[in-house]
């Protein structure tokens, strides 16, 4: 799994800019710019733990690694199929599947004990959770 110190050294090793200001009602955000380039966006304002911003740091890495983009123009479903492979990719360097494996194998069942195991919202871990139940059987 990858710590929150390890998504910013990926950003910068792949030339991926983080910068923090006030995003309104953005937690954050990440965009694409016109020379195929990404840039992140974070609101420290509004992101209230570190295990939150791991969370939305990997996802919007996800949409940069991925190249997830979407206009404000682009159908719900369209949206929606970008939002997924960001997750996608967040729930892979996260929570990787053989870490969730050994964490099951070493007694860790309950939801609340596997986002402390591997320091994640349980909405995040849930996610991943389901994610992984529709690839593979744990």
């Amino acid at each position: 799994m990858v710590d929150l110190p390890g998504l910013y050294d990926l950003a910068e090793q792949h030339g991926t800019p983080v910068y923090w200001f006030d995003l309104g009602a953005a937690e954050s955000l990440s965009l694409q710019m016109e020379d195929g380039s990404c840039a992140i966006a974070m609101d420290p304002w509004r992101i209230p733990t570190l295990a939150e911003e791991k969370v939305k740091l990997a996802h919007e890495l996800g949409h940069c690694e991925t190249g997830s983009f979407y206009n404000r123009y682009a159908a719900r479903d369209v949206r929606q199929k970008h939002e997924n492979r960001a997750n996608k990719w967040a729930y892979k360097k996260l929570v990787p599947e053989d870490e969730l494996k050994q964490a099951i194998l070493q007694g860790y069942h309950e939801l609340w004990e596997l986002a402390e195991y591997f320091d994640l919202p349980e909405a995040f871990l849930r996610g991943a959770l389901e994610y992984y139940q529709g690839v593979t059987q744990l």
